[in-house]
């Protein structure tokens, strides 16, 4: 089958297409066809070889972590698909690879296509989906009446957690480029931070959950918004402990990770408040309860562009280099 493999960690010269076996599945595997896989910058984390500590890949192998697509085939033990299903999912990390035409993947990692949506808008979702899903129900547990500020509300990220937090009941800042205003509030943002002209944090206060997708000083000021007991969680942030002992990182890995995370754990006991890094995991139960927020109108994809399969290298380079105006980028089999 046709892919784009990254031959060796390093910048965009890395990704080639290729030829490379098709994959089998296995006895808990569907095999699918993927119509469309989105990019994400995580792809471009991996592919440099930036989370080469937490997420080892030997090269060379296929990139991708998003995917749209049809079964065409069902391992022995696989209870809850059949060939001709339509579906969508993001594969765990050690079996990612969706800029490929097709991928073998453990059922328990899919759920069927929202209805409502075309294979290229389903595509858009699972990575930013389940990432939203994981940092404002499950870390954050957010509530009614609760305040949250999400940071890059026009971002792949940013787009459904606005609508997700709006859903679970409570008031969503976000920032934004002046040009992007309009996209955010359509999506349901109560108040929108102009981030290249105001400072988001001499402006919001009291704030219970900050979601933050951009890391460094940004990260650093969210924890002025909080009120105390208030919770930050980062996908963009250092790691912390508790995310090495969930992946069973070894002790030099978790010496490391402890001290990269030092100073903001420090900086949160002060300020009474609680910080949490999320590296989402697959998860087709949470994909099927987003599907039904899709399909009942609550939450909506927001593609930027859609490129062709053979252009998968422009797609990674029209993300990398900031021309996304918002939303997802989408890349889509002939």
């Amino acid at each position: 089958m046709k892919a784009f493999v990254v031959e060796r960690y390093g910048d965009a010269d890395t990704v080639r297409a290729s030829d490379v076996p098709d994959p089998k599945a296995g006895a808990h595997d569907v095999l699918v066809r993927i119509h469309a896989a989105s990019v994400n910058p995580v792809d471009l984390k991996i592919r440099d070889g930036d989370l080469k500590a937490i997420l080892p890949l030997r090269a060379p192998f296929v990139l991708g972590n998003d995917l749209a697509g049809t079964v065409v085939a069902v391992g022995a033990r696989v209870t809850r698909f059949a060939v001709g299903d339509e579906v969508y999912a993001h594969p765990d990390q050690n079996r990612m690879g969706t800029f490929a035409e097709l991928i073998a993947i453990h059922e328990d990692d899919v759920a069927t296509k929202p209805a409502t949506l075309t294979m290229a808008e389903a595509a858009s979702i699972p990575l930013v989906g389940l990432t939203a899903w994981q940092a404002l129900v499950e870390r954050a547990d957010l509530r009614p009446g609760q305040k949250v500020l999400i940071h890059a509300g026009a971002g792949g990220v940013g787009t459904i957690a606005i609508q997700l937090a709006k859903h679970l009941g409570a008031s969503v800042a976000t920032t934004a480029s002046a040009s992007k205003t309009d996209v955010v509030k359509s999506l349901g943002a109560d108040v929108v931070i102009d981030y290249q002209k105001q400072a988001f944090e001499a402006i919001l206060h009291d704030y219970d959950v900050v979601l933050d997708t951009v890391g460094g000083e940004t990260l650093d000021k969210s924890l002025r918004v909080l009120k105390p007991g208030g919770k930050v969680v980062s996908v963009a942030g250092p790691p912390d402990p508790a995310f090495a002992r969930e992946i069973g990182a070894n002790p030099v890995i978790r010496l490391a990770i402890a001290a990269l995370s030092f100073r903001i754990r420090r900086r949160v006991r002060r300020r009474q408040v609680t910080y949490s890094y999320l590296f989402m995991k697959a998860s087709g139960d949470q994909l099927r309860e987003l599907a039904a927020l899709i399909d009942a109108g609550i939450i909506r994809p927001v593609v930027d562009s859609v490129f062709d399969f053979d252009q998968t290298r422009e797609a990674l380079a029209h993300l990398e280099q900031g021309r996304t105006k918002a939303g997802k980028v989408v890349v889509r089999m002939k």
